[in-house]
């Protein structure tokens, strides 16, 4: 169970840029949080928590998502699948265009997942649900089963989770 005190302090090491990429976007910067090695732990364990035991591999999304996937799969035990924007993986098996809160995107997927894998996806940040959205359809279509969904920070206002479904987040804004 992670501890309390060190979640609070992981929280607020998150920073909020305004107007980044774009007037009017607030970014939630996490690399204060990446920085500090109790933060990051404590974060790790509270996305791991309400899934232990129950996967075989974690999807990470590109791109800080990676980050979070990366060491999820090392506290986990178990390997990491990467899904990628268009382009950047050499063999994609398959692919899903969506919607961003300022953009549009395509995601890829190789094909590593063997039928019936139990999937957990893994992100930074759910905001308009968008890309969670397309990577459980990416899990689904190259034959893996998700688990769960963990998220470091939920942007309530965007209203993700309507999109999502069941989503665990780690801290809200």
């Amino acid at each position: 169970m992670p501890d309390t005190a060190a979640l609070d302090r992981a929280e607020a090491l998150i920073a909020t840029i305004p107007d980044y990429p774009e007037p009017g976007v607030l970014f939630r910067d996490i690399t204060p949080l990446l920085a500090d090695a109790d933060a990051v732990r404590a974060a790790i364990d509270a996305m791991i928590e309400p899934f232990a035991g129950t996967f075989d591999v974690v999807a990470g999304i590109e791109a800080r998502g990676f980050l979070l996937a990366g060491a999820v799969a090392i506290a986990a035990g178990v390997g990491l699948v990467p899904i990628r924007k268009a382009g950047k993986l050499p063999r994609p098996a398959a692919s899903v265009a969506f919607s961003l809160e300022y953009g549009e995107a395509t995601i890829e997927i190789h094909d590593d997942i063997a039928a019936g894998t139990r999937v957990l996806l893994v992100d930074d940040v759910l905001a308009t649900g968008g890309t969670l959205q397309a990577a459980h359809e990416l899990v689904v279509a190259v034959g893996g089963t998700v688990v769960g969904t963990a998220v470091l920070m939920e942007l309530e206002a965007l209203g993700g989770r309507a999109v999502v479904g069941d989503v665990h987040t780690v801290f809200t804004a």
